[in-house]
């Protein structure tokens, strides 16, 4: 969630306003990882956007509490891998801060779907019968999309608005660090290899899960158990995928 304080002594660079001093509600590791972030101009405006929108009375997911979810159950210290989508799901009932995940009762989208029947073909056995996810991020994974907020119905409502720089700053920070492995799935989350050290990390490609483009190269490409054995390698526990 974001909320702010106003301070007499400076002006919003928008609107006139007295100058938006940021207060993010986010997990502490990631506050301070991320602390030079919240007080630069695109996030004060990327923050005004996104406030206006969700008090515009437009349906806006996810919701406020949950912009931050994936941070949140997966501090920077504990964070093994990274899936990357790019915007939350724009129907209601399904984004809860959490990229391919859906609470149930919400149906398995089908980009899941085919998730799960390629856990199944790599690792022998089957996934979870729902399309939540909190288990993975409990364990270290870090399920982000590259923007934090939508408006209901459209996709991609709200990209260009400054949350790619902001999650841009989340990769590498995550980077920064030892032996993580990023899965980087179609050709909009490969773009973010770019931020990642290459030696000193694992980064995993394949086409997106969606049914247009898994039967080109995501089914086979076995991610989940050489994401295992990696992890294994350098001295840290395998995921329950």
């Amino acid at each position: 969630m974001l909320t702010t304080t106003s301070p007499s002594h400076s002006r919003h660079p928008l609107c006139g306003a007295k100058r938006i001093i940021m207060n993010v509600k986010i997990e502490q590791s990631w506050k301070d990882a991320l602390a030079t972030e919240f007080d630069k101009d695109y996030f004060i405006k990327l923050t005004d956007f996104v406030r206006g929108e969700y008090l515009s009375g437009k349906a806006v997911y996810p919701a406020p509490q949950n912009i931050f979810n994936a941070f949140n159950l997966c501090p920077l210290d504990r964070v093994k891998v990274v899936i990357i989508g790019q915007d939350p799901y724009h129907e209601p009932g399904q984004a809860h801060g959490l990229c391919f995940s859906v609470l149930p009762p919400t149906p398995i989208p089908p980009s899941l779907v085919n998730i799960y029947k390629e856990i199944e073909s790599d690792l022998g056995r089957k996934s979870i019968t729902n399309g939540d996810l909190t288990h993975w991020a409990n364990q270290g994974v870090l399920l982000l999309n590259v923007t934090l907020t939508v408006r209901a119905h459209a996709a991609a409502s709200h990209a260009g608005r400054g949350w790619e720089e902001f999650t841009d700053s989340v990769i590498r920070a995550v980077s920064a660090r030892d032996n993580i492995v990023f899965m980087l799935w179609g050709s909009y989350a490969q773009k973010k290899a770019a931020f990642v050290n290459p030696e000193k990390n694992l980064i995993l490609k394949s086409v997106h899960p969606s049914p247009l483009s898994a039967y080109r190269g995501f089914f086979g490409c076995k991610h989940f158990s050489r994401a295992n054995q990696y992890l294994t390698q350098n001295g840290k526990a395998p995921i329950e995928w």
